[in-house]
């Protein structure tokens, strides 16, 4: 079998999509990437586990004229690539791409398409139903098989789509490298990492743009500090956003109590040495950085959004508080670091319901619809 993964940057496939190609590579299968070069923005990031790139200029948006040449590029690879499946993520690419294999796909290709997250769902803004449910609900006519990671999408695609629909448990985390270690091991960690053995650390993961909203975490350490006066908030990521929040961090007077990492490729030994994780998200699909945590036995405090609320039962699993709700978000961390019962419910809670989530789990679940077992 010869498939083409393509998706709008080359990074979407670096982190999401390994353990796919793991998948196909098993069962002897060539994979082909299609997809923008973007990699130079993303340290570390190597796309060297395919038999083949394409440097393809997808835009994230639909008004730009480069995703007309795309559409060429792509439609001339397909042509002559005899790809047994095109498997197409993200918004645009999906799109681009399932209108450059209308042909190929009448010849026998399969088309796939992952949906990382409805923009349309329950609570959704009205202009989303408007314009991304037409849309989605249009190209999958031109889609075999419809993989969803939500279950709120899979039940609306179920219902309202054409072609197969499946469910998976998000891309796969890898358990081997997100997982619990012991004390004695995370205070070796910390003693590398320079952090003090007893300071509180709270890890936030994610690109530094508006929707992130990791200005909502400053602002709970700013009560955090009055318990925990070396405790450290750890941003990791880089982005757009990064002034601004340097800027509010100077403004809170935080300098010493907040650290930007930068984009980091050793996130696992960070999950290894913090005490509790926060997702500040104002929309989230179905967050890694939440799975990754649970994974680690890191207990999460997140936003009120769907993707969150598809990982975390409040109280149970970790705990959910409104958007901006810096407060409550204060409250729940400060209850997890001075309640060592509850602390460790929440983690071994946890960490039971992210195995599905986990890199074997999916590798099973795509398996099955690749290869339907």
């Amino acid at each position: 079998m010869k498939v083409l993964l393509t998706a709008t940057v080359q990074s979407h496939i670096c982190q999401f999509h390994k353990p796919l190609v793991e998948v196909l590579h098993a069962h002897g299968c060539e994979v082909h990437v299609a997809s923008r070069n973007n990699l130079a923005e993303k340290n570390g990031l190597k796309l060297d586990f395919v038999e083949k790139v394409f440097d393809i200029p997808f835009s994230r948006s639909p008004k730009s004229l480069d995703n007309l040449k795309a559409k060429k590029m792509l439609k001339k690879i397909i042509d002559e690539g005899n790809y047994d499946v095109v498997h197409c993520n993200t918004p645009m690419g999906g799109i681009v791409t399932r209108l450059a294999a209308k042909k190929a796909r009448k010849k026998g290709t399969k088309v796939f398409y992952t949906a990382h997250g409805f923009h349309f769902y329950s609570g959704a803004p009205k202009k989303n139903w408007l314009v991304y449910y037409p849309i989605e609900k249009f190209f999958s006519r031109y889609t075999d098989k419809l993989i969803t990671i939500v279950d709120e999408d899979y039940q609306l695609a179920t219902k309202k789509m054409r072609g197969e629909v499946h469910r998976i448990h998000g891309v796969g985390v890898d358990e081997k490298r997100y997982c619990p270690v012991d004390y004695t091991e995370k205070t070796r960690l910390r003693r590398e990492m320079n952090f003090k053995e007893n300071q509180r650390l709270i890890l936030c993961v994610g690109e530094l743009l508006p929707n992130k909203n990791q200005k909502m975490a400053i602002l709970a350490m700013k009560d955090i500090v009055r318990y925990y006066p070396d405790a450290v908030l750890l941003i990791a990521g880089n982005g757009p956003e990064k002034g601004n929040i340097e800027h509010e961090i100077r403004e809170c007077a935080l300098e010493n109590n907040v650290k930007l990492l930068g984009y980091c490729t050793n996130l696992q030994d960070y999950q290894h040495i913090v005490d509790v994780s926060v997702s500040c998200s104002k929309r989230e699909g179905l967050g890694l950085n939440v799975i990754e945590a649970m994974l680690s036995e890191t207990p999460v405090v997140a936003t009120i959004n769907r993707g969150h609320k598809e990982l975390i039962e409040d109280g149970v699993t970790g705990y959910l508080v409104p958007v901006n709700d810096f407060g409550l978000m204060y409250t729940r961390i400060t209850e997890l670091l001075s309640d060592a019962d509850k602390y460790e419910e929440v983690q071994t809670k946890a960490r039971e319901y992210a195995l599905d989530y986990s890199f074997s789990s999916v590798k099973n679940e795509l398996e099955d619809i690749y290869f339907e077992r």
